[in-house]
C-alpha cells in the first residue's frame, strides 16, 4: 500500500475556508440590514518575506469575506515614536474596527509597546494583555489567533480533546503559552491535561511520547522526530520556517516544526505545512473583526 494512503492529513485549508463562507454570510447579513461592513487595517513594516506573504493573504481573505481592508506601509527606519503615533490614530479611527501590527518588527522597536498601545476592543490579533488576562480568566476576549485556530481546527476536525493529555512545544506568548490554556479550559472543545514543555524541559523526547496530542510550536525547522512522538498521536505543527531551495522557483520550502516524512507515518492525524495551522490564523483573524466590529467581545462605543 502507498504510504500516502495511510496518512490522515488535518485539512486546516478547508476548514478556514469553511469559516469563511460562515464569516461571509454573515457580512452579507450585515450589509442587508444597511449596517457598517467590518473594516480591517493592517500595518506592515519594512519587506521581510514571511510577513509580506501573510499580509497580502490577509488582505485576499478580508476580499473573499466582504470585509473592507487597509494595508498601511512603511519603510524598516519608522521611527518607534511614529509607529505609535499611527497606532493611536487607528485606535481613534471609528471606520476601523480592528486592526493589526504585522511581527517581527525592526530591532529598534518594542514590539511589547506596540502590541500594549492598540486598544484592546481593536486588538484582533488577541495579543494584549487585556484580552491574554480574559481569557485566562474564563472571560469573553478576542483570542490569540493561531492558538483558537488551533482548537477550532481540532474540534471541527472531530478530535477527542476532553481527558486527553496534550503536549505543547513552545512557551512564547503568541502561540505556546496561550494554546496551553485554551486547551486546559473546561470547554467541550478543550479540557485536556496540558504539560507545557520549552528549551530548559528535561527529557522532552520522553515526555511527548507520552502526549495524545503534540503542538509544535518552538520555531526549529524538523525538530520533532519519530522518537518524540507515541503512535495514533494527534501532531499539529505550527512551525513555517523558510528553509533555502534552489530546487524552487521561489528559493526556498517552508518546513514546520515537525519532520514530516517521518512523524506522518505514525501520527493517527497530522498538520502539513503548508495548508494547516496558517489558513486557520487567518480565519480566526477574519472571525474577530467580525467580532469586534459587532461589539460580541467588547460594547462599541464612540472612538
Amino acid at each position: 500500500m502507498n504510504q500516502t494512503t495511510t496518512i490522515n492529513l488535518i485539512d486546516g485549508k478547508q476548514t478556514a475556508e469553511d469559516i469563511k463562507r460562515e464569516i461571509a454570510a454573515a457580512v452579507a447579513g450585515i450589509l442587508a440590514r444597511g449596517e457598517k461592513i467590518p473594516h480591517l487595517a493592517a500595518i506592515l513594516v519594512g519587506h521581510d518575506g514571511g510577513s509580506e506573504t501573510y499580509v497580502r493573504n490577509k488582505v485576499l481573505a478580508c476580499e473573499r469575506v466582504g470585509f473592507r481592508s487597509t494595508l498601511l506601509r512603511y519603510e524598516d527606519d519608522i521611527t518607534e515614536a511614529a509607529l505609535l503615533a499611527k497606532v493611536d490614530e487607528l485606535n481613534r479611527d471609528p471606520e476601523i474596527d480592528g486592526f493589526i501590527v504585522q511581527l517581527p518588527l525592526p530591532a529598534h522597536i518594542n514590539p511589547e509597546k506596540v502590541i500594549e498601545a492598540i486598544r484592546p476592543e481593536k486588538d484582533v490579533d488577541g495579543f494584549h494583555p487585556m484580552n491574554i488576562g480574559r481569557m485566562v480568566a474564563g472571560l469573553p476576549a478576542l483570542l490569540p489567533a493561531t492558538p483558537s485556530g488551533i482548537v477550532e481546527l481540532l474540534s471541527r476536525q472531530g478530535i477527542k480533546t476532553s481527558g486527553k493529555h496534550a503536549v505543547v512545544i513552545g512557551r512564547s506568548n503568541i502561540v505556546g503559552t496561550p494554546v496551553s490554556i485554551l486547551l486546559a479550559k473546561n470547554l467541550d472543545n478543550a479540557n485536556c491535561t496540558v504539560t507545557l514543555c520549552h528549551s530548559r524541559t528535561e527529557n522532552l523526547a520522553e515526555i511527548c511520547r507520552t502526549a495524545d496530542i503534540v503542538v509544535a510550536a518552538i520555531g526549529r525547522p524538523e525538530f520533532v522526530t519519530a522518537d518524540m512522538v507515541r503512535p495514533g498521536a494527534v501532531v499539529i505543527d505550527v512551525g513555517t520556517t523558510r528553509v533555502p531551495d534552489p530546487s524552487k522557483k521561489s528559493g526556498y520550502t517552508l518546513k514546520g516544526d515537525v519532520n514530516f516524512a517521518e512523524v506522518a507515518p505514525l501520527a493517527s492525524a497530522i498538520t502539513p505545512v503548508p495548508g494547516g495551522v496558517g489558513p486557520m490564523t487567518i480565519a480566526m483573524l477574519l472571525l474577530n473583526t467580525l467580532r469586534a466590529a459587532t461589539g460580541e467581545i467588547y460594547p462599541r462605543t464612540a472612538s
